[in-house]
């Protein structure tokens, strides 16, 4: 299985996205902002980290890119789309996913292992987890409170995909901090899989999101 890694100036999880993709027996390669053709891939992730800096904000630079065209063709071809923190605002960015992720409730950076519960496993990222199970992955944003004023239209067509447990660091809109299309292949979640998928790190509960993209 074929999977690219889209990077722009500023992408930093990157290489953990392609080492934990080895680990499930994908092969990685990276995809640069500027390529457009996109066809020879089995799924796509965009990774976490600062595109262009966030300046204006995060993942508005990222989202007038050629490779955003690529994206797109993907998801009409019906395959996989995961975005992970600066990917999951790109995604929203580019409306791929519905809602915004928009500046923390404190106006501040968080870096903390969260616990937050699987709502959905009609996702290919999702599809081996047991919709209700507590899972423990960081998170890692200055902007990744969740906000959609259509909240309950999101919850009637099972697209909320994470919400935190017990804890809502970012004063996301009902601990929302993962969301999906309506057919649930675009995945954005503003916590890190990748780096929840090895025990040595402190959990492995996030290595599921790619054996389940294999799965699918």
């Amino acid at each position: 299985m074929k999977v690219g890694i889209i990077r722009f100036p500023g992408s930093n999880c990157d290489r953990d996205v392609f080492h934990v993709l080895g680990l499930v027996g994908c092969e990685g390669e990276y995809i640069w902002w500027n390529q457009r053709d996109l066809s020879k891939f089995d799924a796509i992730v965009i990774p976490g980290g600062f595109s262009y800096g966030d300046y204006l904000r995060a993942g508005a630079i990222a989202a007038i890119t050629p490779v955003i065209d690529g994206i797109k063709e993907v998801v009409k071809e019906d395959k996989p789309v995961l975005g992970i923190c600066n990917g999951a605002q790109i995604l929203a960015e580019v409306g791929l996913v519905p809602g915004v992720f928009t500046l923390n409730e404190n106006a501040q950076f968080i870096c903390k292992w969260e616990e937050m519960e699987v709502k959905t496993t009609r996702s290919p990222f999702t599809r081996l987890y047991k919709k209700g199970e507590t899972i423990k992955m960081p998170i890692a944003h200055g902007e990744g409170r969740y906000y959609n004023p259509h909240i309950d239209d999101l919850k009637d067509q099972d697209q909320v995909v994470l919400s935190f447990v017990g804890n809502n660091p970012n004063g996301s809109i009902e601990g929302i901090t993962g969301v999906c299309d309506l057919d649930g292949r675009v995945c954005a979640v503003m916590p890190h899989p990748e780096r929840a998928s090895e025990s040595i790190l402190g959990s492995d509960d996030g290595i599921k999101f790619f054996k389940g993209m294999v799965n699918y």
